[in-house]
């Protein structure tokens, strides 16, 4: 009898401790799930190249020489992507000629993309919509946001047509300032900007969360062709990516810069340069033609940059918003 209670005791105490160890880890599964819900969206940088990356084609020259032969050197065109880590959801910005390997990386861990933003219709910023036909991912209406000039033009001209009328992406118009409700505590906003628009509009982005937002600004013609004061633009917000194609005029040998305007990050500094510190730090110069220097970590560019407050956007950096 006595050995009997003393089986039974000890049965008890182990089904003590078997419910005890399951209720701790069912504690902390909770406050694991709860910890997910309420990390903030981000945005990750995919590319920061210009439309034709880095090296270019058929460059032999010294920006680019080293690299055919160097490829951890070579970069993806410019893109973002934007991530719900609560949902697992995520949106692609511009669908570059890289978008393999970019969407490659920004789904990773099973995020589901969620569709697509484009700024115009540039060659580094739409091409890639071909990936997602038949002759490749044979995509299911894959939702594409443009705006209405873009629209129309995806939908007249081949190939871009054939992914609308065999439904591989779906089209959806958006609107010069009117949001587009992501998820919840997750908005982007189209502006327009100045710029070649020989096809289409030119938009930049503006994606906030309930925390902070940022700006996305990967071409533009010159800063006071636009309609708003960038410097008050930039103190509006917690982040800005914004043109850096060219780092001064005349860095394109042979050619007529004036043909193909964007805002030389010198000019561009001379601006922000008005802005304090603080605001200087939110600045990350993206979009980078192969003859900028600044791709160049040992250039006496990169080297004079380093005492700026100002960035340049990094492959795979992490923005929280």
């Amino acid at each position: 009898m006595r050995i009997f209670r003393i089986e039974f005791v000890i049965f008890l105490m182990l089904l003590m401790v078997t419910l005890a160890y399951r209720l701790f880890h069912i504690e902390n599964e909770n406050q694991d799930s709860a910890y997910n819900e309420s990390e903030n969206p981000q945005l990750v940088v995919l590319g920061i190249a210009q439309d034709a990356g880095y090296p270019q084609i058929n460059c032999k020259k010294s920006c680019c020489h080293n690299l055919w032969d160097d490829v951890g050197r070579r970069k993806l065109v410019s893109c973002i992507g934007v991530k719900n880590p609560a949902t697992k959801k995520a949106w692609l910005i511009d669908a570059t000629p890289d978008i393999k390997d970019q969407l490659n990386t920004l789904l990773k861990d099973d995020y589901t993309l969620e569709g697509i933003f484009l700024t115009h219709a540039h060659m580094g910023h739409y091409t890639g919509l071909m990936e997602l036909g038949r002759e490749a991912m044979g995509a299911n209406s894959i939702p594409v946001y443009v705006m209405p000039k873009m629209k129309t033009y995806l939908e007249t001209n081949g190939p871009w047509s054939q992914l609308v009328n065999l439904k591989n992406i779906t089209l959806i118009p958006i609107y010069d300032n009117q949001e587009i409700v992501l998820a919840k505590d997750l908005k982007i906003i189209p502006f327009m900007v100045p710029h070649r628009d020989e096809f289409s509009e030119t938009v930049g982005y503006k994606i906030s969360s309930s925390d902070k937002s940022s700006l996305f600004i990967p071409d533009i013609d010159k800063w006071n062709k636009w309609d708003r004061d960038v410097n008050e633009e930039i103190i509006k917000v917690d982040y800005a990516l914004l043109d850096g194609t060219f780092y001064r005029n005349g860095e394109i040998w042979g050619r007529d810069m004036s043909e193909i305007p964007h805002p030389f990050i010198e000019e561009s500094m001379a601006i922000f340069d008005k802005l304090d510190s603080e605001q200087r730090e939110k600045i990350i110069f993206i979009h980078l033609n192969h003859t900028n220097p600044l791709l160049d970590r040992n250039s006496q560019e990169s080297k004079d940059f380093e005492n700026k407050s100002y960035q340049v956007a990094q492959e795979g950096q992490i923005i929280d918003l």
